[in-house]
């Protein structure tokens, strides 16, 4: 566990509506992760099972939580069948957003909503959620989604922050943050990422600290972001060895960049991708260094199917048949989709309770 810090002792800054929290709330969330000393799980879902499992998984621990889509998350929530793929994923994210916002503040606790990677070709969606995030607001209402991430660390540094810089300023004005990527990520989500060679000093997983303070010189002054910094963290869970977690150049980053701009502690807000199958005292470290978020899809995606195999393997004539050939039995209750989808859904939250435990947000949330 990140922290022996009991809840009635943390401290928090601010107390929060429960809800999704945009703008100002969200900045709150972020800062009160860091002061307190521990992270939010952030789970990529596709439909509204993986959704309402993170929210009871995230009510049960009383913890604050991050919900979030990848682009092809996103397309598969809007359905397969719809022709246009990229109308599709602006409007599956959008009903995803919709659907949190509709039921988070009835779980009584917070919630970020954010889209994970997208690179140079899915700039377009992360505009059209944009748009729609200015409906929103032009109708008073919140924006849809408490950040977005922008991924072009497979690009130059220039042209990468070149372009968060030109977006930047729209997310500031609608109350949305911004997710950078320096440095690259292993392996691959949804066709983005970067091939995982076959030993671990790949020095494109691991960020430099100038490059974090040329980053923060140009975009912070911008609006509020946050920094997916490579560690040689890996999406998927690969062999033990194969790459080498090194959260210290979080610790350099946060120290290089305080001492250059004359600021406290741990100015950066850090994001830990890849994070599945990671090693927990690697998990405390980064967290120690200013990580407020660790994504975990992978391991949740496993959970998932996990949960639904052992039940079908279970029941496996009623996944054959609707009636027992032998005994005229009807299986209905046992292939019966809210059976089997709960199964995977009770195997999400079990997964996840691991990581509030992990991540030292237990009895954390900052809602009132």
């Amino acid at each position: 566990m990140v922290s022996d810090i009991s809840p009635s002792t943390t401290h928090q800054s601010r107390t929060l509506k429960p809800g999704v929290v945009t703008g100002e709330d969200y900045r709150a969330l972020v800062e009160a992760c860091k002061a307190g000393g521990y992270a939010l799980p952030a789970v990529n879902v596709v439909g509204t099972n993986s959704v309402n499992a993170v929210l009871e998984a995230a009510a049960a621990n009383r913890s604050d939580i991050i919900i979030q889509c990848s682009n092809g998350g996103a397309r598969f929530f809007a359905g397969e069948g719809l022709a246009d793929a990229e109308k599709a994923r602006i409007l599956g994210a959008a009903s995803m957003a919709r659907h949190v916002h509709s039921l988070a503040k009835e779980y009584g606790i917070c919630v970020i909503l954010h889209t994970d990677h997208a690179n140079r070709k899915l700039i377009p969606w992360v505009e059209g959620l944009l748009d729609v995030s200015e409906q929103e607001v032009a109708a008073g209402r919140p924006p849809l989604f408490s950040s977005h991430m922008i991924d072009l660390s497979a690009e130059p540094l220039e042209d990468n922050l070149r372009e968060c810089a030109r977006l930047l300023p729209y997310m500031a004005r609608l109350g949305i943050s911004l997710e950078f990527e320096l440095g690259v990520t292993g392996g691959e989500e949804d066709g983005v990422g970067h091939d995982l060679e076959d030993h671990a000093d790949n020095a494109h997983l691991y960020t430099q600290p100038e490059d974090v303070l040329k980053a923060w010189d140009m975009l912070s002054p911008l609006g509020h972001v946050t920094i997916a910094a490579s560690f040689g963290n890996v999406h998927g869970v690969y062999k033990p060895g194969n790459v080498q977690l090194r959260p210290e150049i979080l610790l350099h980053s946060q120290q290089y960049v305080a001492k250059a701009k004359g600021l406290p502690d741990k100015p950066l807000s850090l994001v830990f991708h890849g994070g599945s199958g990671s090693e927990k005292d690697k998990i405390a470290a980064a967290v120690s260094y200013g990580v407020f978020k660790m994504n975990i899809d992978t391991d949740v995606q496993f959970a998932f199917a996990h949960g639904i195999g052992d039940f079908v393997f279970s029941h496996d004539e009623a996944f054959r048949y609707q009636i027992d050939p032998e005994t005229d039995a009807p299986y209905k209750k046992f292939y019966d989709p809210r059976k089997w989808l709960r199964e995977g859904e009770k195997a999400i939250i079990a997964r996840l309770n691991e990581s509030f435990q992990d991540l030292g947000s237990k009895g954390r949330s900052i809602a009132g």
